[in-house]
């Protein structure tokens, strides 16, 4: 074993990531250096963690309550679930060590709720999911995120774009203080609405979300607990892929999502995101 901080690391050479023989000590030093940008998009929210302890070629599972084994430094945010009664101490993970911590339970994939710990029902995100069902795939996506942002523009709402980490991209609108979860899931759907009058290969409805050759705008992340994929979370596919923020430019017939990966990630000089905490946005609400 071996300690970084307050964190005692174990099983190091165990292959996660089996395709590309990555390691669990290399998911760890990716998360180090990508804190920096990664940690204010933690801080101050639940995580869920999707954790996969022997590595993606087997099941991994979702755990959204500290584990008992949870450090004491750990800081942790109790909710009672509306659904069970039961309360639930999701980790909050405000500092470097609780995300080395978190690498080192080989939690792969970082997930966060869209309002914060002390606030869960007043969103400050708005989440475009522009999610392609094969045999479409991204550039339907890049079609679709392309003709979302001018509708956006034309009600002069800035979204910041990112890819999934897999098949899709994300749209975020960083919110000002005041709304709930409803008005804020109207909005989107309503936005999606108003994309498949366009095209009908553009999907509004969930019932349809799994029609082959079509684009689903989701619009149903945006509810209380459900989360988005945080901001420079890997993802658990073959590739290594990262749920990585992009420039408006990038959106574009060239854009690949695996070339967002945890060797590129790290080099990207350009931070799209920049300023996201400082463009609080107003949307329309019935």
């Amino acid at each position: 074993m071996s300690r970084i901080g307050r964190v005692v690391l174990s099983n190091l050479e165990k292959v996660l990531y089996p395709e590309l023989a990555l390691t669990k000590k290399e998911i760890i030093e990716y998360y180090i250096r990508i804190a920096p940008k990664m940690l204010p998009f933690l801080s101050g929210r639940p995580v869920i963690l999707n954790r996969f302890p022997d590595g993606i070629d087997h099941q991994g599972f979702f755990e959204k309550n500290a584990p008992r084994e949870t450090p004491d430094w750990v800081t942790l945010s109790a909710h009672r679930s509306g659904h069970t009664g039961k309360v639930v101490r999701y980790i909050v993970c405000d500092r470097l060590d609780t995300l080395i911590w978190l690498a080192n339970l080989a939690a792969i994939e970082l997930n966060i709720t869209l309002s914060p710990a002390n606030e869960p029902e007043m969103p400050d995100f708005a989440l475009f999911d522009i999610d392609p069902e094969p045999p479409f795939g991204i550039q339907e996506a890049v079609r679709v995120t392309a003709e979302l942002r001018d509708v956006l523009e034309g009600l002069g709402i800035r979204g910041y774009v990112k890819t999934s980490g897999k098949k899709g991209l994300h749209v975020v609108v960083p919110l000002k203080e005041g709304y709930n979860f409803n008005e804020v899931r109207n909005f989107v759907h309503a936005t999606g609405i108003l994309l498949s009058r366009e095209h009908e290969w553009i999907v509004s409805e969930f019932p349809r979300s799994r029609d082959p050759g079509t684009v689903f705008v989701d619009y149903l992340q945006n509810t209380s607990w459900k989360t988005m994929a945080c901001p420079y979370s890997l993802r658990p596919v073959p590739a290594a892929s990262v749920s990585c923020p992009i420039s408006w430019d990038e959106v574009s017939a060239s854009l690949k999502p695996e070339d967002f990966n945890i060797a590129t990630v790290i080099s990207r000089t350009i931070d799209p995101w920049n300023g996201i905490f400082d463009d609080r946005q107003d949307i329309p609400v019935k």
